[in-house]
């Protein structure tokens, strides 16, 4: 494995970086945080912290702490 091979094409992969995020970007700009999140399966699994709780079990798991469901 070879590591930051991104960097070795910094133009390309800002491209490509900016065009795999820019969607949820500007949803998150558009909704605000909660109906985008409500509104997109793939926001929702990504949030790690809400309001001070852990709501990623993996994470929770790993420190061995209690975690919130984000999606309710």
């Amino acid at each position: 494995c070879v590591a930051n091979m991104p960097g070795a094409v910094a133009r390309t992969s800002t491209f490509a970086l900016n065009n795999a995020t820019l969607p949820f970007t500007l949803a998150l700009a558009d909704k605000g945080y909660r109906q985008a999140m409500l509104d997109n399966p793939h926001l929702l699994a990504g949030l790690n912290v809400h309001k001070g709780d852990l709501t990623y079990r993996a994470v929770s798991d790993a420190l061995g702490v209690a975690w919130r469901d984000a999606a309710g």
